[in-house]
Order: C-alpha cells, then structure tokens, then sequence
C-alpha cells in the first residue's frame, strides 16, 4: 500500500481534534462538513483521497446527559454508522494503525471501583446514555474482531472527563466544566447568581484535551492490544472546588446556588489508569486540572461569545 499522509484525523474540529495541531500541524484533519462518515460511500472516498499511514478517530455525535437522553436512537445510529465504516474503510485501505478514542462512560452503571479495563463488559451502562456508550463498546468488538481476521492493528483508548479550549458551551448540551465556565462567566456579566445541581460535594475526574495528542501518540508506540486501555487523569476533584477555580479566575465574587433539589449523580467514578502507568507513561506527564482549567478560562473571555454553543 502506497501512503500519501502519515496522519488523518476525524473529528478533526472539535475540542480534542483541535488540540493535535501544535503536535500534527501536517495531520490531515477532517470535519462533518467535508465528509459524512455515516455512509460507507463517502468514508471509502475519504480514504481513497487520502491514504493515511495512521488515523486517530475521534469522529462521534456526543453531548451531555440531556442531549443523550433526548437522542438515544438517533445518537446509537449515528454512531454506530461513523465507527464501523470508518474502521471498515482503515481495514479496505490497509492503514497501518488506527486509534479509536472512547470514553469512561463505556463502563456498567453498576461496576466496582475504581474502573479497570476488564470490568467494561460485565453489565449494562447508565440508562442515561446506554446507546451511545453500546456504539463505543463496539469498537473495542469490532477492532478484535478485525485483529483475529485480518491482522488489523485497530486499538482504542477510553479518557475519563475531558475538557479545554474549543469545548461545546452550550447550556444543554454541554458537559459540566464547559457549562460551569459559561454559567460563572454570564453570571459575572449580567450580575446575577450562578446556579448548579446538587451540594457540590461528588467527586470527578477531568482530563485537559490537549493532554491526549501526547497520550496518542505515546499509544501508537507503545501499544498494540486490540483491548481498550485507560488514558484519563485519575485525580479527583470535587465539583464545589471546580466551581471555586472557576470563580477565582473570572474574579467573580457574586452568588453560588446550590439547588439540592436536584440531581447530582454519582458521588465518585474513579477510574484506573494503571496499565497505561505500566507502559511507561507518568502522572506527572498530565497538564494539573488547575493549569488546564485557567487556560480553558483564559481562552472563554477572549473568545465568547463567539464560542461553539453559545446559542443554546
């Protein structure tokens, strides 16, 4: 097979595609509008024109809690679509190794912590968002599937909760660090109080976007295990003291609202990240929550609202 890239990226636009430029500048990066990997036609166009050496897929329909509840069959088609032609059209094209990015949310609703890559088939996921998750367990299955058959060096790695800069900001579709950003930053702006779910007090883990072109490119040298591995940050924080970093670097000293009349999840969803540490990767090597976080911050005030999101 003839090469004539060394780096394709789908999802190339969005908040983690966009943090591979400082480290693949030379990357062929694709975007939704250029070609539609939901069908198997324009995929294998998309392959023929390009030929990668490598592709890391992060091509997916997400969005938070709300927007998986209100989408489930539209998120499963979708998805399952963008995965199995993207993945079959690597296979077709001979790529020489493919990276699928997942998630943790993969992982059963009922599971024992923290979580650790054998225990992602052992149950259901969360009812909240059990198809998006299925289509993201399915890339695991396929790529072992097509290891066994074809010899394809097909891997996928699951990051916990991400965030940064080109994240979406949108109220309801949003993850939680995105939409604390806006809610604190508007708050500050319109003088008003910033409202929040819950007491504050579960515990998350959150990993900085552009921490994973380092961790990528660490798998595509190290790795070669068709099993899914952990890659996320597995420092946990309380969402109260997220809220208080936020607050501290938009200067904003009004009102936080805790209504505890509402839903807070899960108190903690620590996740194990030791067989990444084996490799050779090191805690040390992850950007702090903080450093990504003012950074993330920083770029919102430059940028809003001219943000991904900002009208919904």
């Amino acid at each position: 097979m003839k090469y004539l890239n060394d780096f394709l990226i789908t999802g190339g636009t969005g908040m983690v595609g966009k943090s591979f430029l400082d480290k693949l500048p030379n990357a062929i990066y694709i975007s939704s509008k250029q070609y539609d990997l939901r069908d198997p036609v324009q995929t294998n166009n998309m392959f023929e024109e390009y030929r990668p050496r490598f592709v890391i897929h992060l091509a997916a329909r997400v969005g938070g809690v709300l927007a998986n509840m209100n989408n489930l069959g539209s998120f499963y088609y979708d998805n399952v679509m963008i995965n199995t032609n993207v993945l079959e059209s690597a296979r077709i094209f001979e790529t020489e190794k493919l990276l699928s990015c997942l998630s943790t949310c993969i992982y059963p609703d009922k599971v024992t912590y923290p979580l650790t890559e054998d225990q992602i088939h052992n149950g259901t996921p969360h009812q909240s968002n059990f198809s998006y998750a299925y289509t993201k367990r399915m890339i695991e299955i396929q790529s072992k599937a097509y290891k066994a058959q074809y010899g394809c060096n097909f891997i996928s790695m699951a990051p916990n909760n991400l965030f940064g800069q080109f994240d979406n900001f949108s109220l309801e579709g949003s993850h939680v660090i995105p939409a604390m950003i806006r809610k604190i930053y508007e708050a500050k702006l319109n003088n008003t109080r910033a409202e929040f779910w819950g007491d504050g007090t579960p515990l998350r883990e959150f990993t900085y976007s552009k921490d994973i072109p380092d961790v990528s490119l660490f798998l595509l040298e190290k790795y070669d295990s068709p099993d899914v591995i952990n890659v996320g940050n597995s420092h946990e924080v309380s969402i109260e003291y997220v809220v208080s970093k936020v607050q501290e670097y938009f200067d904003f000293d009004g009102e936080i609202f805790w209504d505890t009349t509402k839903p807070m999840g899960q108190f903690r969803k620590p996740s194990s990240n030791e067989k990444l540490l084996d490799l050779g990767w090191k805690a040390e090597d992850y950007t702090s929550m903080e450093k990504g976080l003012k950074e993330t911050c920083e770029w919102f005030i430059i940028n809003y609202p001219n943000i991904r999101g900002m009208n919904g």
